[in-house]
C-alpha cells in the first residue's frame, strides 16, 4: 500500500474531521483542562474548522496522509507573524496525528517534512508545534524530528 502526502482538499473533510476528532480526545486524555466539547458541537465547531483551514491556503496549511483514497494523518498548521521576533513568520503546527497502524513507518517524519518546505515556501522561517505537555510520545517525536523546547505555558483553573 503507498502513502502520498498531499494538502487537502473540501472533499477529505468527512475523513478528516473524524481524524481531529480523534486527535482531540487522546488530547482530553492528557489533562483535564483539555476536556472536549459534547460530541454534537465538538464535530460542528471541527468541521467548520478544517473547512476553514483548507480553503484560506495563504494562512492555514493541511497536510494529508492518503492510503489509496483513505486519510491515515493529517497535519495542520498556521503561518503566524512573529512581531517581536526574527525570523518574522513561523509555521505553528497544532494538528498532527497519524492513525496507529500507520505509526513509526517514517510517516510522521515525512509530513513534518513536507509541512516544512511548504510553510516555507509561505514564508516561515521557523517550525513550532503545539501538543499537550505530557503527551511523552509526541515529546520523543518532536525530539527526533530536530524540534526542541522553546516556550512553556502553564495553566490553571481561574477558580
Amino acid at each position: 500500500m503507498s502513502v502520498s502526502i498531499r494538502e487537502a482538499t473540501i472533499n477529505d473533510l468527512p475523513q478528516l474531521l473524524d481524524l481531529v476528532l480523534r486527535l482531540k480526545r487522546l488530547n482530553a486524555e492528557f489533562d483535564p483542562l483539555l476536556k472536549t466539547l459534547p460530541d454534537d458541537e465538538l464535530r460542528r465547531v471541527a468541521e467548520e474548522y478544517i473547512k476553514t483551514a483548507i480553503e484560506d491556503r495563504s494562512r492555514y496549511l493541511v497536510l494529508v496522509a492518503d492510503a489509496d483514497g483513505k486519510i491515515v494523518g493529517v497535519l495542520k498548521a498556521d503561518v503566524r507573524n512573529r512581531i517581536f521576533y526574527v525570523p518574522r513568520k513561523e509555521g505553528y503546527i497544532i494538528e498532527f496525528y497519524v492513525m496507529p497502524e500507520y505509526r513509526r513507518r517514517g510517516l510522521g517524519r515525512t509530513m513534518i517534512d513536507e509541512a516544512a518546505r511548504l510553510l516555507r515556501e509561505r514564508g516561515a522561517d521557523v517550525i513550532v508545534a503545539e501538543f499537550p505537555a505530557l503527551n511523552q510520545i509526541a515529546v520523543n517525536f518532536y525530539s527526533k524530528a530536530d524540534f526542541r523546547p522553546l516556550l512553556y505555558i502553564y495553566a490553571r483553573e481561574s477558580g
